[in-house]
């Protein structure tokens, strides 16, 4: 069998699942930007030259490579020439502070970040050199918008006019399926965000599959609203796109007003987002525009009421709904409930294992629970990742010797093998579809010379779904005021993970082992 096609019969490797689509659907339209669209045949080309750009930057198979930028339609061929050129794509997301993206790049070992310095009026070059991180096997720095002194998009381009095209498809085609693809950094049980490598065949046949359980086809045009620096708008994005031959329509950043113009000018047929997303949809005025071409709509990442729904189907016209579950650690994908699911499913459950994938749920000796009673989720199949980046012992604790992945959730299995979410990860909260550890903002938090101790918590918001509310005990006989340790907060984390609310108390509530005891907590700050 050759080697670039998985057991499934696809493709193995992305880069062969472009040049497939290219051969085959060349006149397609693969990316609809405000600049223009390219079709399939022109995105390879696309992605080809920056191939070429980055052989011309000695960039060296296996290399790690970031993007830290929006969606565009210069993020789809930058990320899948750099897939191109063998090297592993580090996404990160434009949310994150200077010094949160220098972690993930130390930590990633990443040689060259393609960036932008425009967006919403952020220099993220200058962002990160402000930072003070070191850096030192970051030799490259391209600015994609072209609006700064670092190395420009054209000009980077223009390094590969010296590269052979011989060359570049020589390197494309010693790209191997199990080398490794991207790197999503994840926050991991003790709160500090993991790198999880997935491999090109893990990343093809898991949204293979996934395609063909949400019926995504090469006839629909995709809004690809969610970040690309997450699995939802990365690979179940552009990937899951680019197996099937659809067309994608990045958008850079969600505004309900440009959504609604964007699905009838484009005449979208597939909305994807978390609950959050939909509701801000359904509270904007759209009387005036045309939904009618919205076949598709999936959500996840929280509950989803069945009332929203109900209203997906009947107020934006998306006749098929899905919702699903997984980590960034199986792939970002394990289960799917489908379209034609009932409403009380769809909203009550998280539907069953993706094909090829072995959902079970365990009491805490690893014993399968019976049908109905609550235990730890766990997940086994091709899509499980082999391991965190540089942490063995995190990979122990997380992967068993059967190699099943413990989620650290709670949930339950019916006798149709429908799960039901019961719990989250020990104190990890979802806000608006983007996972949130606790422990990540609790160590920001006691930088402030005026905290002693902090504790954070997940509690409801209508809106959200959750949001952070965090505790600080004074360090000594001073006078805190919560605005300004707001304010100080949100210049160091990413704004989803900032706490709404600070309340000061004299003490954190601990167990006689003195652990602090966050069910109380959430108890409290759940309270009007």
């Amino acid at each position: 069998m050759d080697r670039r096609r998985a057991a499934t019969g696809e493709l193995a490797i992305i880069p062969a699942v472009l040049a497939d689509r290219a051969r085959r659907h060349g006149a397609r339209v693969a990316v609809v930007a405000p600049e223009g669209q390219l079709t399939y045949a022109e995105l390879a080309v696309a992605a080809r030259r920056v191939t070429r750009a980055l052989l011309a930057r000695s960039v060296r198979p296996g290399d790690r490579v970031a993007i830290w930028a929006p969606n565009t339609a210069r993020w789809v061929t930058a990320a899948l020439g750099v897939l191109g050129a063998g090297a592993t794509l580090v996404p990160i997301s434009t949310r994150l502070r200077g010094r949160e993206a220098a972690d993930i790049l130390a930590r990633g070992r990443c040689r060259m970040l393609l960036t932008v310095a425009g967006f919403l009026g952020t220099d993220y070059p200058g962002m990160l050199r402000e930072s003070g991180g070191a850096l030192p096997e970051l030799h490259t720095t391209v600015v994609l918008d072209d609006t700064a002194a670092e190395l420009s998009w054209s000009r980077f381009l223009a390094l590969g006019a010296e590269v052979p095209v011989a060359d570049a498809d020589a390197r494309i085609a010693s790209v191997d399926p199990e080398s490794v693809s991207d790197i999503l950094f994840t926050s991991g049980t003790t709160g500090v965000p993991k790198g999880v490598p997935s491999t090109h065949r893990q990343t093809i046949e898991a949204f293979s599959r996934w395609a063909d359980a949400v019926t995504l086809s090469g006839d629909d045009r995709y809004l690809l609203v969610n970040p690309f620096s997450h699995t939802f708008g990365y690979k179940a994005g552009i990937i899951a796109c680019l197996l099937r031959g659809a067309t994608m329509v990045p958008v850079d950043r969600f505004d309900p007003q440009r959504v609604f113009s964007a699905i009838e000018r484009e005449r979208i047929t597939v909305l994807t987002g978390p609950p959050t997303l939909f509701h801000d949809l359904l509270t904007h005025r759209r009387a005036a525009h045309d939904l009618s071409s919205l076949r598709l709509a999936g959500t996840g990442g929280s509950s989803v009421p069945t009332e929203l729904v109900e209203r997906i189907r009947c107020e934006l016209g998306a006749e098929n709904i899905f919702t699903g579950y997984g980590l960034t650690e199986s792939t970002g994908v394990a289960t799917i409930c489908a379209p034609d699911a009932p409403a009380h499913l769809l909203a009550h459950t998280v539907g069953k294992a993706l094909p090829g994938t072995l959902i079970r749920v365990v009491d805490d000796s690893g014993r399968r629970v019976r049908a109905g009673e609550p235990g730890e989720i766990v997940i086994s199949g091709p899509n499980v990742m082999h391991g965190y980046l540089d942490d063995p012992a995190a990979t122990t604790a997380a992967i068993d010797s059967g190699g099943w992945l413990h989620t650290g959730d709670i949930g339950t299995l019916d006798t149709d093998g429908y799960l039901r979410i019961a719990d989250r990860r020990a104190d990890m909260f979802i806000v608006g579809g983007f996972n949130v550890h606790p422990a990540e903002i609790e160590r920001i938090l006691l930088d402030h010379p005026e905290i002693a101790e902090a504790a954070v918590v997940g509690v409801p918001d209508a809106r959200l779904g959750e949001v952070g509310h965090a505790f600080v005990v004074p360090d000594g006989p001073v006078e805190i005021d919560p605005t300004e340790i707001l304010a100080w907060a949100r210049t160091r984390i990413a704004g989803y993970k900032a706490p709404r609310r600070i309340e000061v108390v004299a003490a954190l509530p601990r167990n006689a082992a003195g652990k602090v005891l966050k069910r109380v907590l959430r108890s409290q700050g759940a309270q009007p």
